[in-house]
């Protein structure tokens, strides 16, 4: 879905009533995002069918209906599959790796910062790939036979230094795109992409597009 005005159409997909109603208010609070339904996993198809939502959160674990195992399969065999987002409270590479072979479009951390969150929910929604875990980044390098980044440098930095768009450029690098892939995604020019990253070398006092991706791993971790 490219960028336009009309909101994100979400659907939550938890076991936990408690977690479906604090991910509802936090993507809520932001108007370009929109939940248009929450549920449990057994329940998941019926509602893709019935709200026909963008992008669908999707909890990895949950009991009679596993996220990656069973209801991303079939969300992924619907005429018109939304995306799908897996969510997990845990850093697990393993289950990252299954995601994507399943066809998922990322991998969030419930622990996440909520700024940070919706604007991976919207890079989702635009058709981008959004891997969050601080183990992420080896294993979407290899799934798109890239290298893996090296360990993450000492100094996180604070990306609330960052403009909104400078995030949405980072998430993206930090899940392996190349400028051309982000430009595409944001609807942007290459240069201006490259202008975004110098910008955020220089605030962030990051030497490389990998510091960059790693600096957004370390502070994303629990």
């Amino acid at each position: 879905m490219p960028y336009d005005s009309r909101p994100v159409r979400v659907l939550v997909v938890d076991d936990e009533e408690l977690v479906r109603a604090a991910l509802r208010s936090v993507l809520d609070h932001d108007e370009r995002l929109h939940v248009v339904g929450a549920c449990d996993g057994p329940e998941a198809v019926d509602a893709v069918r019935e709200l026909a939502p963008d992008l669908v959160l999707l909890d990895v674990d949950m009991p009679g209906a596993h996220g990656i195992g069973v209801v991303l399969p079939a969300l992924r065999a619907l005429p018109r599959p939304p995306a799908v987002a897996m969510l997990t409270a845990l850093d697990t590479p393993d289950h990252l790796e299954h995601a994507l072979r399943q066809g998922a479009s990322g991998f969030l951390l419930k622990t996440m910062e909520p700024r940070m969150f919706t604007d991976a929910v919207r890079l989702l929604a635009a058709g981008g790939v959004v891997c969050t875990p601080p183990g992420s980044a080896a294993v979407v390098g290899g799934w798109t036979a890239r290298a893996p980044a090296p360990p993450p440098p000492a100094d996180p930095g604070r990306l609330d230094v960052l403009t909104e768009r400078e995030r949405e450029v980072l998430t993206l690098i930090a899940a392996g795109l190349p400028n051309a892939d982000i430009a595409a995604c944001l609807g942007m020019g290459v240069t201006t992409v490259k202008t975004h990253i110098g910008a955020m070398k220089r605030k962030l006092g990051a030497d490389s597009r990998v510091a960059l991706a790693a600096i957004l791993h370390r502070t994303a971790a629990p």
